[in-house]
């Protein structure tokens, strides 16, 4: 602070005849009429740890001239003066380049001691303000630069600091279209009003209420209306004219009667049976009508797709295949093939045996089974949804593959199942661009497929 006398200089000694005494801790000190300094040493030693305690450890607020401990012969100290503000400008710079305070500020006591016995740290980042910066943190006061040579030297680096580059995300600016430039118009003038050539109102001056414009609060209830009026109509319309669903037929009865009477349904009739029971299913009895194939049979189902048709085949199996599929009989590799067009259904009822090929079904599939040979074989092939499931004691590996073939790119569905120590596969192949085809064959078949034996 300014609480610091300044030094008499040389002039003042020989006009008075000589140096004066060192003063002591309790010596007055000389001081103009109207300044607050302290009055002694002590007093300025007191000074300096109060502002010890109320500053903190803020470099820019200690310079060696003001952090320096007083002494007997401290009207001899180096003067607080413009200086001290160059000092504290040259700790700013030193902070907002280097990102750090040029001495530790970790306690006071170590601040003050340290900015009087050591330099600052080194401004090795700073770039052109380094001299700068290093010249306006040294410790003698009379050393430092004085504000002409400053602004000179920090005028010349503004001058010839380069532009800075914009880097790689610029965007530019659109080209300017004066025809989509704002309308200056004056202030409080309404334009809606002055384009429909209706009188402008300025200022306080209330309008009458039929002048009066629709709020936004009365355009959104109006629009709230609107909305709630059109969901009635619709609502209105499915009540009265849409097909109402009478799962009873004609003429039943009112299901819902009166309050506390149990309703009762009427027993469901087969709609070809001519009003017969429906037998039960528990003890299914075979179609005499059902047509035969050659090594199989056909057997309606209640849980096979409309265009299915749930085969018995002669191997021991069954599975639902598509209405006009043909069947191929088993072939050397144990393989019984339905197919139709560019769509096969390959199914291997228990050629391998879990003793020879281990019993993980997802590594069979992946390593060893032989329907996906050309998979392995392929130089440019795809598998995904590989996972294992376990149903009912069973284990089965699945997943989707892709190759090409003779015919051109296949997509295929395929399950390896181990039932009673053997392997069961049930394969579906088309093209690529039939995957959601594929996909239903393949569901159906995995979904219905039985061994029988």
């Amino acid at each position: 602070g300014p609480w610091r006398a300044a030094p008499s200089g040389a002039a003042d000694l020989e006009r008075e005849g000589g140096p004066r005494p060192a003063a002591g801790w309790d010596d007055l000190a000389g001081r103009a009429p109207g300044q607050r300094n302290p009055a002694t040493a002590l007093a300025a030693e007191r000074a300096r740890q109060t502002r010890m305690a109320v500053v903190g450890p803020v470099t820019e607020r200690w310079a060696p001239e003001q952090a320096g401990p007083v002494h007997e012969n401290w009207q001899l100290a180096a003067p607080i003066g413009p200086a001290t503000d160059l000092w504290a400008l040259g700790a700013l710079l030193f902070r907002a380049v280097q990102g750090h305070a040029p001495y530790p500020e970790e306690s006071t006591a170590e601040l003050v001691q340290i900015v009087c016995a050591e330099p600052p740290a080194f401004a090795e980042e700073c770039g052109p303000l380094r001299p700068v910066v290093e010249s306006l943190l040294r410790q003698d006061p009379t050393e430092r630069i004085d504000f002409e040579e400053l602004s000179g030297w920090l005028r010349s680096l503004v001058r010839s600091a380069p532009e800075p580059e914009a880097g790689l995300h610029v965007i530019s600016a659109p080209p300017v279209e004066t025809g989509r430039l704002p309308i200056v118009r004056r202030r409080g003038e309404l334009v809606r009003r002055r384009r429909a050539g209706l009188p402008a109102h300025h200022g306080r001056h209330k309008r009458g209420r039929g002048e009066t414009d629709r709020s936004p609060r009365s355009l959104g209830r109006t629009l709230l209306l609107l909305i709630l009026l059109a969901m009635a109509g619709a609502v209105a319309y499915a009540m009265f004219f849409m097909p109402k669903n009478d799962t009873n037929g004609a003429g039943a009865p009112d299901r819902t009667g009166a309050a506390g009477e149990a309703s009762q349904a009427p027993p469901a009739k087969s709609p070809d049976a001519g009003g017969e029971s429906r037998p039960d299913r528990s003890s299914p009895a075979p179609d005499p009508g059902a047509s035969r194939t050659a090594g199989g049979s056909t057997e309606p189902q209640s849980n096979v797709a409309d265009g299915f048709t749930l085969r018995k085949d002669a191997e021991g199996f069954r599975v639902a295949v598509a209405e006009g599929w043909n069947r191929t009989p088993r072939n050397g590799s144990g393989q019984v093939v339905y197919g139709k067009g560019d769509f096969e259904l390959i199914v291997v009822p228990g050629r391998d045996r879990a003793s020879e090929f281990g019993d993980d079904p997802m590594a069979y599939q992946r390593d060893s089974e032989p329907e996906l040979a050309s998979y392995r074989a392929s130089s440019w092939a795809t598998s995904s949804g590989l996972k294992t499931i376990e149903v009912g004691g069973r284990t089965m590996a699945e997943g989707q593959f892709t190759w090409t073939g003779a015919g051109g790119e296949l997509y295929v569905r395929n399950v390896a199942v181990l039932i009673d120590g053997r392997y069961h596969v049930v394969q579906v192949r088309g093209p690529e661009g039939e995957r959601d085809e594929v996909t239903r064959l393949f569901e159906q078949a995995s979904a219905t497929y039985q061994y029988t034996r």
